[in-house]
């Protein structure tokens, strides 16, 4: 290639690029005006882009490849978010990637593009959608604020909006600077300002000393001290039919949760497995809520959640007739930094510097949520060096004869369409390790290049990737809204 033409192309891949960005601007004003003004969140195959960066924007289109077979272009986004911005919607959380998809399957020209939109959103339109779909705001207190409260409290925070689903109004701790308490909140907003796995909380954080709040963002949170569940009355806060999410691990069972019901409170969110109450994995199970009776309920584990929706697939377009799970997890504060004393065995090696042999109970707990698969699994588990970041290896016997390329295809359809499309994330990625992972908010990563197929097709190996932190965090959240009865229209 001559130097003319090197010049020529980089000259116009540099005006093509520049398109694509003033594109990606217009399309975040549109996001943005829509969210604040409207109450209408519109995503990217389930990413959240109104807080993004143009090129942020610009990638997120580039994953797109690994949904839609066609290409999904900047501008495409743009001229469906001006079609969604016509509308008199109710508020809804809308995929951009989903409608984008539908459009180039379908035998309309681009002119009628506004059409398309407003057949595909027609039960989301006008006065009756709106009262249809009337939500009342709910409190949410966090009990707790380990690793996964403050993960909890970030995303509380950034999907808080105009304030119309979940509002985070405390936060209880066992106070451990009783001498000076101010120094204690400053030390609690230090940990949630910067994370060494998560990286900054990307808002404003500052402390009200006089009236022991954190300052958030649009949230003013209430930090309560208090030594058990029976010292707070929750009304004494402004909190009323909240629901309160235990990530203590204090209590397990009913009996414990149940002395979160205190004034003020209405439901109780377990974010482990429990005992004597409904385990849900939200996307599988959800529908097993009572919402009159189960006040006290679980969100299982976080690999439970991870392989749960995957198995799911697989059992109803295969049939599992037995298989065994093997879980490389990373390391938690339940193991020892060095060498240490532990009760539970193996565990007293230091985390950062072995592997560590332990027990999962997520292959039984799964019959929880999928009887069906009840007594099929076996399980086992291997505590690796690494913060955050897990990986699921399922090897199953199935009914039917397959191929990788049938179950790939099903995990892609799974993740595009259906009732789990929030749970599953679809990679073609050869290059994909574990730190991939961390920040992904789906339950669970299929593996799509790792499948394998043995045994005259009746034999599968299933690679499922998960951030054991933030994506069950979020699995944690979405089934305090579905509790909490404040789930918008979603059209994904």
């Amino acid at each position: 290639m001559d130097v003319k033409t090197l010049e020529t192309q980089f000259e116009s891949h540099l005006s093509t690029w520049r398109e694509d960005e003033k594109a990606a601007l217009e399309l975040l004003k549109i996001v943005g005006d829509l969210r604040f003004d409207r109450s209408i969140e519109v995503i990217l195959f389930r990413r959240d882009i109104y807080d993004s960066r143009p090129t942020e924007v610009m990638n997120d289109h580039l994953f797109a490849k690994n949904y839609s077979k066609q290409p999904i272009t900047v501008q495409m986004s743009v001229k469906i978010a001006k079609a969604i911005a016509k509308l008199d919607l109710a508020p809804s959380r809308i995929d951009l990637g989903k409608l984008a998809t539908q459009w180039l399957s379908s035998e309309e020209s681009w002119d009628n593009i506004d059409h398309f939109v407003a057949e595909e959103l027609v039960n989301f339109i006008g006065e009756d959608a709106k009262e249809a779909k009337v939500i009342t705001p709910r409190d949410v207190v966090l009990y707790g604020f380990g690793r996964i409260g403050r993960l909890a409290a970030r995303c509380l925070i950034e999907m808080m909006g105009r304030g119309e689903q979940l509002r985070l109004k405390a936060i209880v701790l066992r106070q451990k600077n009783k001498e000076n308490p101010y120094e204690e909140l400053l030390k609690r907003a230090s940990l949630l300002r910067k994370d060494s796995i998560h990286g900054k909380f990307r808002g404003t954080i500052s402390v009200d000393q006089e009236n022991n709040q954190l300052i958030v963002n649009s949230c003013r949170v209430q930090i309560i001290f208090a030594n058990s569940p029976e010292d707070i009355d929750y009304t004494e806060y402004s909190i009323k039919d909240a629901i309160l999410i235990d990530n203590t691990g204090a209590w397990r069972d009913k009996e414990g949760l149940s002395r979160h019901l205190r004034p003020g409170v209405k439901q109780v969110l377990f974010t482990a497995p429990g005992k004597g109450i409904k385990n849900i994995v939200h996307g599988i199970n959800q529908k097993d809520l009572n919402f009159q009776e189960d006040t006290i309920f679980c969100a299982a584990s976080c690999t439970t959640n991870a392989i749960a929706p995957v198995l799911k697939v697989l059992h109803d377009k295969l049939g599992i007739n037995n298989g065994h799970l093997e879980t490389i997890h990373a390391y938690t504060n339940a193991q020892n930094l060095l060498d240490n004393y532990n009760s539970k065995e193996r565990r007293g090696s230091a985390a950062a510097l072995n592997m560590v042999i332990t027990s999962t109970g997520a292959a039984s707990a799964v019959s929880k949520v999928i009887p069906e698969l009840d007594g099929k699994l076996t399980g086992s588990a291997i505590r690796v060096p690494t913060p955050d970041g897990s990986l699921a290896v399922m090897t199953l016997n199935v009914e039917k004869e397959t191929t990788v390329s049938e179950i790939n295809e099903m995990m892609r359809q799974a993740s595009l369409h259906g009732n789990l499309v929030e749970q599953i994330k679809y990679s073609i990625s050869k290059e994909f390790v574990s730190s991939d992972v961390v920040g992904a908010p789906a339950a669970s990563v299929f593996d799509a290049p790792s499948t394998k197929v043995g045994n005259n097709g009746k034999t599968i190996t299933v690679y499922v990737w998960y951030d054991n932190e933030y994506g069950y965090t979020r699995q944690v959240l979405r089934l305090a809204k579905y509790a909490a009865q404040v789930r918008r229209y979603r059209y994904y």
